[in-house]
């Protein structure tokens, strides 16, 4: 039978005890009872096993032991089964509303400064720097900030099924175009030298063949991952005795840290080609900002790793959500912050006599 919960945030759960929870008591969840005797699997009455973890109960005269239910756990005396409360990461917690409140406005600055690039294409410094995969990134990044409102609520069997598969694939687009672009940057550099076999590799079509096949692996490994071993909702009665922990069982942790590799492999080769293409001439100096901002990622997804093993239940999850907007974040300062700098405050700058001669210089 199923044991309902006490209304929590104005909601009230029917817990039924699901396949994927451990039903092992602990002595620790034994409660005293009178007039009744059980023998242990091992032929010792219970009562002395409880006496051995409760040496100083007040009804130590007691007889024997009752185990709580799986949803419950003993008071401190040991003299009655308590509900536990449900723990999960949710929009009326303090917590959840402010990460979801940070998501929602920080999705609006990617959207802003896409506004911006249009109402000024045709200046040279969104076209020197590729104003379609510009455009594209933006896009990308406005959907990997909103990515993290899929970790917050209940952990429904559809959020577990899709929320990482779905900040996997938008961090994927997010980061391939950002190699493409640094691809193309060192492609463009190279193809001005007199003679170059380059000029036919700096055409849009590459660019968008990089993103492509990059995606495509990811969107791969994703079907594989949800199609072998899909995430599913769990009651984890484990991590904390008073709690339920509500979360989400990944299904396959290698699919899932496979996935974040790819994603570190990705990253950290855009960093390799950028840092050797920061010193190009100043038309092509995007390669300085993607330098920077593939540094800021790769900093804040290692730090991520061990704060993750660390964390249980919300806290875990609130790790993540961190990780995605604080790496969103840097990519957006790093890359969009000083071209909107100079098309807000500098225009004189957005000029392509300045451009000459910097190159000059």
């Amino acid at each position: 039978m199923g044991h309902t919960q006490q209304p929590l945030f104005g909601i009230s759960y029917h817990l039924n005890c699901p396949l994927d929870v451990d039903t092992n008591r602990r002595m620790e969840d034994k409660v005293w009872t009178i007039n009744e005797q059980h023998i242990s699997e091992s032929g010792q009455p219970l009562e002395l096993m409880c006496k051995l973890f409760l040496p100083f109960s007040s009804i130590s005269d007691s007889n024997d032991c009752l185990e709580c239910q799986w949803n419950e756990w003993s008071n401190f005396q040991k003299t009655r089964c308590l509900q536990k409360h449900i723990d999960f990461l949710s929009y009326e917690d303090p917590l959840g509303a402010t990460l979801a409140g940070t998501t929602i406005f920080s999705s609006f600055i990617p959207n802003l400064i896409l506004r911006l690039f249009i109402l000024h294409k045709s200046t040279p410094i969104v076209k020197a720097n590729n104003y379609v995969l510009s455009c594209l990134l933006l896009i990308s990044l406005s959907f990997c900030f909103l990515s993290s409102l899929a970790f917050i609520g209940y952990p429904q069997t559809e959020k577990c099924l899709l929320r990482q598969a779905t900040f996997g694939l938008v961090f994927t687009i997010c980061v391939s175009c950002i190699l493409a672009k640094t691809i193309m940057v060192m492609f463009a550099f190279m193809a001005t030298r007199p003679g170059s076999v380059m000029r036919k590799w700096t055409h849009p079509r590459v660019s968008y063949t990089i993103i492509f096949s990059c995606t495509l692996l990811q969107f791969i490994l994703c079907i594989s991952w949800l199609s072998l071993a899909p995430p599913f909702p769990q009651y984890n009665i484990k991590s904390q005795p008073t709690l339920i922990i509500i979360e989400c069982n990944e299904g396959s942790p290698i699919a899932f840290w496979t996935m974040l590799g790819y994603l570190f492999l990705l990253a950290m080769t855009s960093f390799i080609v950028a840092f050797l293409a920061r010193k190009l001439p100043g038309t092509f100096n995007e390669a300085q900002f993607i330098t920077f901002s593939m540094l800021a990622f790769l900093s804040v997804w290692i730090s991520y790793i061990p704060a993750s093993l660390s964390a249980q239940g919300k806290y875990k999850v609130a790790m993540e959500i961190f990780a995605i907007l604080i790496s969103s974040w840097a990519l957006v300062v790093c890359m969009f912050f000083p071209k909107c700098f100079i098309i807000l405050l500098r225009p004189d700058m957005n000029s392509k006599g300045h451009l000459m001669r910097r190159d000059r210089e």
